[in-house]
C-alpha cells in the first residue's frame, strides 16, 4: 500500500503543475456534485426516519424507536445469558453438565413473558394503525391516480373542489438523468405541478391507478397507500407546518418507476385560498370550447407540447417506441383514415393497460395530440381531429 502511494505521488511530481490543476479540477467537480439535505425530503447519509410533520408520523417514529429498544433488550438478554453460559460453564474450566428434566415454572415463565412483550408491542401499534385508517370528517378529499409514470390529482370535496391536474417529473430533471449529469438537492423529485394543500387541515387521499399498481408515499406524513387499478383505497394526513414535502411511488411500476416523484406543497390557509382562486381562474381561462374548429398548424403546435409532457416518456421523442411500447411513427392506427380508432385508444387505453387511458385530458388536448401524431415524423397524413370528434366518443 505504501509503495503504491509513493508511486502515485512520484507520478504526480513528474506531471508537475498540470497534475495539481487536474487534481484541483477533480475536487471542484466533486464539490459541485455534492448535495445537501432537502427539507421535507431525503437527507445526506440519512439513518433515521424523516422528521415528522404529522401526528401519525410522530407516532410511527416513536413506535419505531420503542420496538427497537424492546428488540435490543431481548437481544442483550438472550445472547448475554447464552455467552455467559458458554464462557463460565465450558469443559476447559471443569464444568460438569447438569442432568435435569422439564421445569413447569420455566415453561410458564417463557410462555408468559413473550406474551406480555407481544401485548406491549401490539397495543400501541394497533392504536396507530386504527388512527391511520380513520379517514372520516376530512376537510379536503383528493383523488390521487397513478399513471405510468405520473400522478393525476382531482380535488373532490372541500375548498378547491373541481380542480384537476396532472403532476409529472420536470422535463429538466429527465434531461439531467438522460445525460448522466445529476444536479440539485431535488434531483428526480421536482415536478411541474405539485399537490397543494392547506396546513392543519385533515386531507383525505383516495388512491387508484389507470394501469398497474403504484403507491402514494410521503415519508414526512407517515403515509404510504397502494394505488390499485379497479380498486379504491384511502389514507389521510394533517400537516402541522407549511413547506415542501417529497415522496415517490413506492411500488415497482415499470421502467420509469424512478421518474414518478410526489411533491406536496403545504400552504397557510390564506395562501391556499389564494392558490385555489388563482388555479380556478387559470383553469377557466384554459378551458376550450369543444365546438371550436381549429386549424391544423395550431393543433399540431399544441399537440407537440402535450406529447412531450405525457407521451414521450414511453413512445420516445422520435415516436419509435421501445420494447413492448408500440411505435407511433408509422402506426397503422395513426395512419388510418378512420380517426375514431385512435380517439378510442386515447380515451380507453389498450393492451390491458400497457397503453393507459387519457380521459383526464380535455377534448381539445386529445384532439391536439392525435393531430400532432398524425402529422409528425414520417406520418404526414394531413388529417385534423377536432375537439367535437373527441367529445362525441367520450362515454362510448
Amino acid at each position: 500500500m505504501m509503495k503504491t502511494t509513493n508511486a502515485l505521488w512520484d507520478r504526480v511530481g513528474q506531471w508537475g503543475p498540470k497534475a495539481f490543476l487536474w487534481l484541483g479540477a477533480s475536487l471542484a467537480a466533486s464539490a459541485a456534485r455534492a448535495v445537501n439535505d432537502l427539507p421535507g425530503g431525503p437527507a445526506v447519509n440519512q439513518l433515521d426516519l424523516h422528521p415528522p410533520v404529522t401526528k401519525i408520523a410522530s407516532e410511527l417514529q416513536w413506535l419505531h424507536n420503542f420496538m427497537l429498544i424492546i428488540c435490543l433488550v431481548i437481544f442483550v438478554g438472550v445472547f448475554g445469558v447464552m455467552f455467559y453460559s458458554i464462557l463460565k460453564h465450558r469443559k476447559s474450566l471443569g464444568a460438569k453438565p447438569a442432568n435435569f428434566h422439564e421445569s413447569t415454572t420455566v415453561e410458564i415463565v417463557w410462555t408468559v413473558v413473550p406474551f406480555i412483550i407481544v401485548i406491549l408491542m401490539a397495543l400501541p401499534a394497533t392504536k396507530a394503525v386504527v388512527a391511520m385508517k380513520d379517514t372520516s370528517a376530512a376537510d379536503l378529499t383528493i383523488k390521487a391516480t397513478g399513471i405510468q409514470w405520473k400522478w393525476g390529482y382531482d380535488y373532490l370535496k372541500g375548498e378547491g373542489e373541481g380542480i384537476s391536474f396532472v403532476s409529472t417529473l420536470d422535463s429538466a430533471q429527465r434531461e439531467m438523468s438522460d445525460s448522466g449529469k445529476p444536479s440539485g438537492d431535488d434531483y428526480l423529485l421536482k415536478v411541474d405541478n405539485p399537490l397543494v394543500v392547506p396546513v392543519d387541515r385533515k386531507v383525505r387521499i383516495i388512491t387508484t391507478a389507470n394501469d398497474v399498481i403504484h403507491a402514494w408515499m410521503v415519508p414526512a406524513f407517515g403515509v404510504k397507500q397502494d394505488a390499485i387499478p379497479g380498486f379504491v383505497r384511502d389514507t389521510w394526513f394533517r400537516a402541522e407546518k407549511t413547506g415542501d414535502f417529497y415522496g415517490q411511488c413506492a411500488e415497482l411500476c415499470g421502467k420509469e418507476h424512478a421518474y414518478m416523484p410526489i411533491h406536496v406543497k403545504v400552504l397557510s390557509q390564506a395562501d391556499y385560498t389564494a392558490w385555489v382562486d388563482g388555479k380556478k381562474k387559470a383553469m377557466a381561462a384554459a378551458a376550450d370550447d369543444p365546438n371550436k374548429v381549429w386549424e391544423l398548424a395550431a393543433l399540431v403546435e399544441r399537440g407537440e407540447k402535450i406529447y412531450a409532457a405525457n407521451c414521450q416518456a414511453c413512445h420516445q421523442a422520435n415516436g419509435k417506441g421501445a420494447g413492448p411500447i408500440k411505435a407511433v411513427d408509422g402506426s397503422p392506427v395513426v395512419l388510418d383514415a378512420d380517426k375514431a380508432k385512435q380517439i378510442h385508444v386515447l380515451l380507453n387505453g389498450q393492451n390491458n393497460g400497457a397503453m393507459p387511458a387519457w380521459k383526464q385530458l380535455s377534448d381539445t388536448e386529445i384532439a391536439a395530440v392525435i393531430t400532432y401524431t398524425k402529422n409528425a415524423w414520417s406520418n404526414k397524413t394531413g388529417q385534423v381531429v377536432q375537439p367535437a370528434e373527441v367529445l362525441a366518443q367520450r362515454g362510448k
